[in-house]
């Protein structure tokens, strides 16, 4: 069930996609089992800086399994030729007695991103660390899929994009975005549901919970740059996990 919730919150950051102003509820299905995650985003932007406010948590049998798990994805900076770039980036977890928090401050002068962790158990800082991330990225992980209607033009068009984000450290920071060919879309249509007012994109993610190295998310998102539908591939022992918006 860990892994499930790690899954869900993979899925649900990355279901949120841009759009001027955005406040979505998503509901998360994992097989027989039914619901077991919800999440809440709020975007709000000026001409000059933004703020992506992402809040997720475990509900049903997951939340009990997690011990009444949530998270909360923050993301602000500032607004550069109508896209957003990322200064800071925090992700706060808990679950039971433990809670972790991590925040990225980005220093786009030097291309420098400096990562502090901390770890909380029954109220004690057990883990209180520094390091400077190995790659620079204007983009953390929200930010990248909140641009990526400005980063890819054409969206009919079968190509492979390879983007770098903040928050992605397992994957030394890269994640890979498809536009499906021709004889793929059924398959995707098949997975996320028909709708002449969307597109189809696949992220792939590097992480162990996969059944091999890449792990496959379905995307189908709508004309106003809002994912509609997702569905997380091939999970070890669990299959897919879907989340809609409702």
């Amino acid at each position: 069930m860990k892994k499930i919730l790690i899954s869900l919150s993979l899925l649900l950051i990355t279901t949120l996609v841009q759009a001027e102003t955005v406040k979505a509820d998503f509901k998360v299905e994992f097989g027989i089992i039914g619901e077991i995650g919800i999440a809440n985003a709020v975007l709000t932007k000026d001409e000059n800086y933004y703020e992506i406010n992402v809040k997720l948590k475990a509900t049903g049998i997951a939340k009990t399994l997690s011990g009444g798990r949530t998270e909360e994805h923050i993301s602000r900076g500032r607004i550069q030729n109508g896209v957003m770039v990322s200064d800071y980036y925090q992700v706060t977890k808990s679950h039971g007695s433990k809670m972790t928090n991590k925040l990225y401050t980005n220093n786009h002068k030097d291309k420098t991103v400096e990562k502090v962790y901390k770890r909380w158990n029954n109220g004690k800082l057990t883990v209180d660390r520094n390091e400077t991330l190995d790659f620079y990225s204007p983009d953390d992980l929200l930010t990248l899929y909140f641009n990526l209607d400005k980063k890819i033009l054409d969206k009919k068009k079968s190509k492979d994009y390879v983007f770098k984000a903040i928050g992605a450290e397992k994957q030394k920071g890269q994640v890979e975005v498809s536009i499906p060919k021709e004889a793929k879309l059924e398959e995707y249509k098949e997975a996320l549901g028909e709708s002449d007012d969307s597109w189809y994109a696949k992220a792939v993610v590097h992480q162990d919970i996969f059944s091999s190295d890449k792990g496959e998310l379905l995307l189908r998102i709508g004309d106003d740059g809002i994912t509609q539908k997702s569905v997380l591939k091939d999970l070890i022992f669990f299959g897919d996990i879907r989340a809609e918006r409702i």
